[in-house]
């Protein structure tokens, strides 16, 4: 770990993360749900306003990406686009989070599209960001520990909101405005501490490449090392995705929870996602990255097993049982970006070009799609088998796809993504060599870099 990354440093880096993260939460399990109650849409069309804004908007990643890359300044290359991104982010967030009444479809779609081009604006840059501050192996899954924090306590921050307040108020959209406020406020503040506390190192003298165009996009992709990284990506993306969509649901539905309850649970699992980011992050030291994401991907499946024979009539042993189950997510996300980092190391070394900006689109597009996919397509699917948000009585081949949907899906996509992962070739070895080829490599070319300050 260089010295310089001190827990300060690192803390003032992953800050910006705190309110990313709490937009992307309700983005996922709030918001559909409100347009679709509140604000009276369809359920249909809310599921396909969300699928078809997030396959747009994948398809800007990769420009981002690039432009970011071969992005020169004395503040660096990511840093000056999180400045740009942030005021973009919070203005589209706002419309989104507070529409006016009687917003429309098309409403709808807009508020999406900006809102998800500055989201991508500033999540590529931190991204991408941290996983230029450091070229070490556990040093990058450190970085990334400390940014899956902030993003895990971004969401914990704002799921305090109707936790402790809504409850208290007759009125289904206040949770939802309260959200709105935190989340602005918090995203200028936690940028501008990351922008004037924490340097970006100038890239490697082989960074300076062509300016990467379909065929690079392409074949980053097709590279064994990325390809199985952003196919696991996107798997364990969907499935967890998936719960987020459907948690509302499936508790009010299936188990039958009081919905004050039911964001008490929620709550409990983003407090076990935070307490086990340390635990992933030990582990990782002593069994390597991809051994302890593939134990976190089984742990994941047999939480899910567990919550479905889960007793409906008790709530506070669901509150247990989700916190354990919260343990298990905090592992795949920063785990698979550190690797993410690594792969840039790879390469970088076989030719020459620092792709760190394309690969971090890669993995938000992934991302993305697996979002996508989670409402968009389960919704969908619900709306096939009769199910109605907020009927009093559902019909059975609704609640019996409820939970095909919520438990046993993401279970097996989860037992799936730890065996894809065991075989991963990137390994704690293989990356030190890699190192010591490129620093031969950084030498030769008069690498001057300095560590972030």
């Amino acid at each position: 770990m260089a010295p310089s990354l001190t827990p300060g440093r690192l803390a003032a880096f992953a800050a910006p993360g705190i309110a990313i993260a709490a937009l992307g939460l309700p983005l996922v399990i709030y918001l559909p749900t409100y347009y679709a109650t509140v604000v009276g849409l369809p359920l249909g069309a809310v599921g396909l306003a969300f699928l078809l804004v997030r396959l747009l908007d994948i398809g800007l990643d990769p420009i981002l990406g690039g432009l970011m890359d071969r992005t020169r300044s004395k503040w660096g290359r990511f840093r000056p686009w999180l400045a740009a991104g942030a005021p973009l982010l919070t203005v589209s967030a706002g419309a989104l989070f507070l529409p006016p009444a009687g917003a429309t479809f098309p409403y709808l779609v807009l508020a999406l599209l900006a809102t998800y081009v500055g989201y991508s604006v500033c999540y590529l840059a931190q991204l991408s960001w941290g996983a230029a501050l450091s070229s070490d192996y556990n040093a990058r899954s450190r970085i990334f520990a400390w940014w899956q924090g902030a993003n895990l306590l971004g969401v914990i921050l704002v799921l305090a909101i109707p936790a402790l307040w809504a409850p208290a108020r007759n009125d289904p959209g206040f949770a939802v405005r309260a959200m709105a406020g935190f989340i602005l406020a918090t995203l200028p503040l936690g940028t501008l501490v990351a922008l004037m506390l924490v340097r970006e190192p100038p890239p490697p003298p082989t960074a300076e490449g062509p300016r990467a165009g379909a065929r690079d996009y392409l074949r980053l992709l097709v590279r064994p090392t990325v390809r199985r990284l952003l196919l696991t990506d996107l798997l364990i993306g969907t499935a967890v995705g998936m719960n987020g969509a459907l948690f509302f649901f499936y508790f009010l539905t299936v188990k039958q929870v009081a919905p004050a309850s039911v964001t008490l649970l929620l709550f409990a699992n983003m407090i076990g996602s935070l307490c086990g980011t340390p635990i992933w992050s030990a582990l990782t030291s002593r069994i390597g990255k991809h051994r302890t994401a593939a134990v976190a991907f089984v742990g994941y499946a047999l939480s899910l097993a567990m919550i479905d024979v889960l007793p409906a009539a008790d709530w506070r042993l669901g509150v247990a049982v989700l916190f354990l189950a919260g343990l298990t997510l905090s592992a795949g996300p920063f785990l698979l970006r550190s690797m993410m980092a690594d792969a840039g190391d790879e390469e970088r070394l076989e030719t020459g070009h620092d792709r760190t900006g394309l690969l971090s689109a890669l993995f938000s597009g992934t991302n993305k799609l697996g979002s996508a996919l989670a409402p968009g397509v389960t919704f969908l699917i619900l709306q096939g088998l009769g199910f109605a948000p907020g009927a009093a009585v559902q019909p059975e081949a609704a609640l019996m796809g409820l939970r095909l949907l919520y438990v046993w899906t993401p279970l097996c996509l989860g037992i799936g993504c730890a065996v894809m992962i065991l075989r991963h070739p990137l390994t704690q070895a293989r990356h030190a060599e890699i190192r010591l080829a490129l620093a031969a490599v950084d030498a030769r070319a008069g690498d001057t870099r300095a560590e972030p300050i």
